[in-house]
């Protein structure tokens, strides 16, 4: 099977400002991509995180947010206190007391979520512990095909996805799923390396995405998957 990388793109006010944000948070450096967004580069078991220029228009909860893990106590609280420094913010989404990880908001209001240590799901997965998304076990079936990623998890409905050597997983929360409510200002973009566009086109429509006929100005093939979520494929 041809390599294929993920990519969670996130339209932003200002991309530079929230890839800064989060490129402290993680620790990592930024990279402009040519084409108005910023990347922070993943690897082989962690996907990209791409802002490009939007105004994401909020009409509840996104169905993608991040879950950074902890060591200890003290490195989540250290955590948390970055992120409130950098501009971050706490955020009450119904969280009981008892619960062990801290939500909180990025200087967009991306939702993100600092777990507690031994979280024995995200044990090994790097600080950038999951892409934790809302949706359907069909979504998490599709997407371990597509990228051809093992299932790490499938009982209740809920499901998960991994790389081959471990890292980031991406996972869904079965449903109830929240309806789509206009575009979502995150999307994933799924780049295969050799091979020609219609041709991962076709092989993602046989797997259950859906034509959408729209490609946006840096050549991004959108489509939808079986959720009705947009995404977008490169190839070369």
């Amino acid at each position: 099977m041809l390599p294929r990388h993920l990519t969670l793109t996130l339209d932003a006010r200002h991309p530079t400002r929230l890839a800064r944000f989060w490129a402290d948070l993680l620790g990592q450096d930024t990279v402009a991509d040519g084409t108005g967004g910023v990347r922070l580069p993943g690897t082989d078991t962690r996907p990209d995180l791409r802002f490009v220029p939007g105004r994401p228009h909020r009409t509840g909860p996104h169905r993608m947010h991040l879950h950074l893990t902890s060591d200890s106590p003290d490195d989540q609280q250290r955590q948390v206190a970055r992120a409130i420094a950098l501009g971050g913010s706490h955020l009450d989404v119904g969280q009981l007391p008892e619960e062990t990880h801290v939500v909180l908001a990025d200087p967009e209001g991306n939702e993100f979520c600092v777990i507690g240590p031994g979280n024995t799901f995200l044990a090994g997965c790097g600080r950038l512990g999951e892409v934790a998304c809302d949706g359907t076990r069909e979504v998490g079936l599709f997407w371990s095909r597509a990228l051809g990623w093992p299932l790490v998890w499938d009982q209740d409905q809920e499901t998960a996805v991994q790389a081959p050597h471990g890292g980031t997983k991406v996972a869904w929360g079965g449903p109830p799923v929240a309806p789509q409510r206009g575009p979502n200002p995150q999307r994933f973009d799924l780049a295969a390396a050799g091979t020609d566009p219609s041709t991962e086109v076709d092989r993602l429509v046989a797997l259950g995405a859906t034509r959408l006929d729209t490609t946006t100005a840096d050549g991004i093939v959108l489509l939808a998957d079986p959720d009705g979520n947009v995404f977008g494929v490169t190839t070369g």
